[in-house]
C-alpha cells in the first residue's frame, strides 16, 4: 500500500501541482462528530485525503485536511450542522463523487472532502445493511437514485423495469448528484433538455445541515438553484428522474462532410422542433464531430466505428476535396420495445434523404441500446490498458451561439488547431435552448440554438503547458471576436468573471440563495466561487 501512495504523489508532482499541506495534527472535532471519528468515518490519514486530492483532470491537486465517509445522509446532515452552527469552524466542505473534475472543481483545500460513494457501501466506510438506494416507481414513470449512484447502475437497474432516464451524458460512470450540479449533456439534449430538466424532485442538505425536499411546487428556489447550482447550495441525497419506455436496440450512423455550414445545416435540421415544442423528426441523438487534417486518420480509426477501408476512402475524400478539416454528423434512431411502428430501415432512409452528407459516406452499426449508452466505457477501458486514461486533460468545454458557430469553425478548427497536435476527440453539436429550464443555475447563451463545443484534449505527450497555452489562444480568440458563449464545466478564479458566466441578473439570484443556503460560504469551495 505504501508503494502505491508513494507512486501517487509523484503523479502530483508530474502534474506541476503541489498538494496544500495543511495542518497534519489530528483535528480536534465538536462533540456531534465525535462518534464519526471514533467510528472511522471521518478520517486525517494520508490513505484517505491523498486520493481525494486529485481528480481526473491530473492537472491541479489539493490536500484536505480530513475525508468523511458517511453510511447514511444522517452523516452528511451531522458534519454540515456542525459547520454551520461552531463558532470559528475551519474547514470547507467539498462532495466527491468519482472525482471527475478537471480543475479540481471536488477540492476542498485545507478541508473535508465527503466521499459519497460510501452512502453505497462503496468506500472504506462500509453501508451493511443499508436500504436499496435505487428505486423505480410501480408505474415506471420515474426511479429515486441517491446522489452518489452511478448513472450506469441507474440505466441497468431501471432496464430491469423496461424503462430508462430520456437524457445522458456520453459517460455513464459519473455519480447523479454530480451531473446534476452541472447539467448533463449529451446528444439527447435537442430532444429532452439536459438531465436537469428531466428532474422531478430532490432532496438535499443545505449548508445549515438541514435536510429539505425540494421540487417545482415545493421548495422550488432550492430546487432550481441546486440543479446545475456547482454543489454551491447543499448536496443532493436523492433525485426523483423522469423514465420512459427503453427502446431495445439503436441504428447507429455516421454521416461524412467536407463543408461545415452543410455539416451544421443538417444537424440543425435535425434537432429542429416543431410549433408545440417537440422534436420534429424522429432521430433520437445527434452529436457531431470535427477531424482536423493533420491527424484526420488517427482520429478516424480512434472513434472505433470505422473500418479501416472506411477510413482510407474518408482520408482521399479529403484530398480530393482540399479541405483542412473533415465533419461527421453521429446519430441514432432508437427501436423496439414499443418504440418501433415502421421499419426502421424505412424510417432512417426517410431522415437520410433529406441530408446533404458526402454521397456514398453514409455508415451504420446496429446494436443494443445500452451497448450504443455505454459505448465510451470501452474506450476507457482499452485508454487504461496502455496508460492513456490517467493522463492530464486539460479539456475545453463551451456553449457557443448558434450565430457564431461557423466563426468558430475559421477561428479555431481551420485556425488555431491547424498544424496541431491532437489527442483526443473534437465534439460539435447543438441543442435548443427552449429545452432548458431559464429559472435554473445553469448558465447558457441567449439564442433559440446554441452549440456543445467539447475540445477534449489529452496530455500524453508531456506537453500540457502547449494545450493549456493552445486553450487560452481559443478563449481570448472567442473574446476578440465578441463570441458570447458560456464555458460548461467552468472553474474561474475572479468574481468578475464569475458575473460574466452567470449574467448580472442571475448571479444577483445566485448570491441571495447562496446566502440563504449557505450563508458561511463553506460548500464546494474547489468552484473558486465565494471561496
Amino acid at each position: 500500500m505504501a508503494a502505491v501512495y508513494l507512486l501517487l504523489a509523484a503523479l502530483i508532482a508530474s502534474c506541476h501541482a503541489q498538494p496544500t499541506s495543511g495542518d497534519r495534527r489530528s483535528p480536534i472535532w465538536p462533540a456531534s462528530l465525535a462518534a464519526l471519528a471514533a467510528e472511522g468515518k471521518l478520517r486525517t490519514d494520508l490513505n484517505a485525503t491523498l486520493p481525494a486530492s486529485m481528480d481526473f483532470g491530473n492537472i491541479t491537486s489539493a490536500l484536505p485536511a480530513a475525508v468523511l465517509y458517511p453510511s447514511s445522509s444522517g452523516d452528511l446532515a451531522a458534519l454540515l450542522a456542525a459547520a454551520y452552527s461552531t463558532a470559528g469552524w475551519p474547514y470547507t466542505v467539498a462532495f466527491r463523487g468519482r472525482g471527475h473534475s478537471i480543475m479540481g472543481q471536488a477540492f476542498a483545500p485545507g478541508g473535508i472532502v465527503v466521499n459519497m460513494p460510501s452512502l453505497s457501501g462503496d468506500g472504506d466506510s462500509s453501508a451493511a445493511g443499508a436500504p436499496p438506494r435505487i428505486n423505480v416507481s410501480a408505474d415506471g414513470r420515474y426511479v429515486d437514485a441517491g446522489g452518489e449512484q452511478l448513472w450506469i447502475d441507474v440505466l441497468r437497474a431501471s432496464l430491469e423495469r423496461g424503462v430508462a432516464p430520456r437524457s445522458w451524458t456520453d459517460y455513464l460512470y459519473l455519480t447523479v448528484g454530480g451531473t446534476l450540479s452541472n447539467a448533463g449533456v449529451s446528444g439527447q439534449t435537442f430532444r429532452h433538455g439536459p438531465q436537469i430538466s428531466n428532474v422531478y424532485e430532490l432532496d438535499v442538505i443545505t449548508g445549515h445541515g438541514e435536510m429539505v425536499t425540494c421540487s417545482k411546487e415545493l421548495n422550488a428556489d432550492l430546487f432550481n438553484a441546486v440543479l446545475g447550482g456547482l454543489g454551491q447550495f447543499g448536496v443532493i441525497t436523492r433525485a426523483r428522474i423522469a423514465l420512459e419506455p427503453a427502446p431495445a436496440r439503436t441504428r447507429w450512423v455516421r454521416l461524412v462532410y467536407t463543408d461545415f455550414a452543410t455539416f451544421t445545416g443538417d444537424q440543425e435540421r435535425l434537432i429542429k422542433l416543431l410549433p408545440d415544442g417537440h422534436a420534429s423528426g424522429p432521430v433520437s441523438y445527434v452529436e457531431g464531430s470535427v477531424f482536423v487534417n493533420k491527424s484526420l486518420a488517427t482520429d478516424l480509426n480512434n472513434t472505433g466505428f470505422f473500418s479501416d477501408a472506411d477510413v482510407a476512402r474518408v482520408v482521399a475524400l479529403a484530398g480530393e476535396r482540399n479541405v483542412t478539416a473533415v465533419y461527421s454528423i453521429e446519430a441514432t434512431l432508437n427501436y423496439g420495445g414499443g418504440n418501433a411502428s415502421m421499419s426502421v430501415d424505412q424510417v432512417l432512409k426517410s431522415v437520410l434523404d433529406g441530408l446533404r452528407f458526402e454521397p456514398g459516406f453514409s455508415f451504420q452499426r446496429d446494436v443494443a441500446y445500452v451497448e450504443f449508452l455505454d459505448r465510451v466505457h470501452g474506450e476507457e477501458v482499452a485508454l487504461d490498458k496502455i496508460g492513456l486514461w490517467r493522463v492530464p486533460h486539460p479539456w475545453l468545454n463551451m456553449f457557443v451561439p448558434g450565430s457564431r458557430i461557423a466563426d468558430f469553425d475559421r477561428g479555431v478548427f481551420k485556425g488555431i488547431l491547424q498544424g496541431a497536435d491532437i489527442v483526443g476527440p473534437l465534439i460539435v453539436y447543438p441543442v435548443n435552448k427552449a429545452k432548458w429550464d431559464a429559472g435554473m443555475s445553469a448558465a447558457t447563451p441567449a439564442e433559440d440554438v446554441f452549440y456543445v463545443v467539447s475540445l477534449l484534449f489529452s496530455s500524453v505527450a508531456n506537453d500540457l503547458e502547449r494545450l493549456q497555452a493552445q486553450n487560452q489562444r481559443i478563449v481570448r480568440f472567442c473574446d476578440l471576436a465578441g463570441i458570447e458563449y458560456k464555458s460548461y464545466l467552468a472553474r474561474y478564479t475572479s468574481r468578475g468573471d464569475w458575473v460574466r458566466h452567470f449574467g448580472s441578473d442571475k448571479w444577483k439570484w445566485f448570491v441571495e440563495m447562496k446566502n440563504k443556503y449557505d450563508p458561511k460560504k463553506l460548500l464546494s469551495p474547489g468552484q473558486d466561487i465565494f471561496n
